[in-house]
């Protein structure tokens, strides 16, 4: 790892940490020694980084400092390549096309050596199956699910019965090969899995719920996990 890419990395590890962090979990995080840990804490101290701490008690970075921006490592635009072929292959055209523009923003603001990082091929993501046609308009979806917003949508179950169902939309889920809108159903009165593409119209309701009821998800998920494990 080049000693530039090891500084940003030590600042992005203090960005994230909210409590002090000792120099020895920095150097297992980044496969080094202690020494070097101290050795660039006291360069970053130095050039104005705004930085507390010492040795044998740990570092903590004051609020307020962000790095420059997009100077990412070889890693980090590793995994925005991975990211942007997998959207590429499991979602939607709009959020494949935004995606790739976003990828286009940042290539036009890194410097020429990381450019040339995204402009090679290193991932290749693979699709199996053809996923089934979605007919409904996944902005206004996903601009649902962002605001809290409850949705009324027609919906065909496995069954066959097209229901008309009010919905509070959480998140969505991608499988091979379809998307899942997992959600809290005020017609069964907990929370469903709808498989987007069997979602025939929806319109979404000027009615926001509270965003506690994410929090009620993941607990519910958690559960599911634990009763497979069992």
């Amino acid at each position: 790892m080049r000693r530039a890419d090891r500084l940003f990395q030590i600042v992005q590890i203090l960005q994230r940490q909210k409590t002090v962090i000792t120099a020895a979990d920095m150097a297992a995080e980044l496969e080094v020694s202690d020494r070097t840990i101290y050795r660039d804490i006291q360069d970053l101290m130095s050039n104005n980084v705004p930085i507390d701490g010492e040795r044998g008690v740990g570092y903590l970075l004051r609020e307020g400092y962000d790095l420059p921006p997009l100077m990412f490592t070889e890693e980090e635009i590793d995994a925005i390549m991975l990211g942007v072929r997998l959207v590429e292959v499991k979602s939607d055209p709009e959020l494949s096309r935004a995606a790739n523009d976003v990828l286009a923003k940042i290539e036009n603001v890194l410097p020429p050596d990381r450019r040339s990082l995204l402009q090679s091929v290193r991932h290749i993501v693979p699709q199996f199956s053809t996923p089934p046609a979605i007919t409904i308009d996944m902005r206004d979806l996903r601009s649902a699910v962002r605001n809290l917003q409850k949705i009324e949508m027609r919906y065909l179950d496995a069954s066959g019965i097209m229901t008309d169902r009010v919905i509070w939309p959480l998140l969505t889920v991608f499988f091979d090969p379809v998307q899942l809108l997992a959600g809290w159903c005020e017609l069964r009165q907990g929370f469903r899995n709808f498989r987007i593409d069997r979602i025939s119209s929806f319109v979404t309701l000027d009615v926001h719920f509270h965003h506690t009821k994410k929090l009620e998800l993941k607990a519910y998920l958690e559960d599911q996990r634990q009763m497979d494990k069992e």
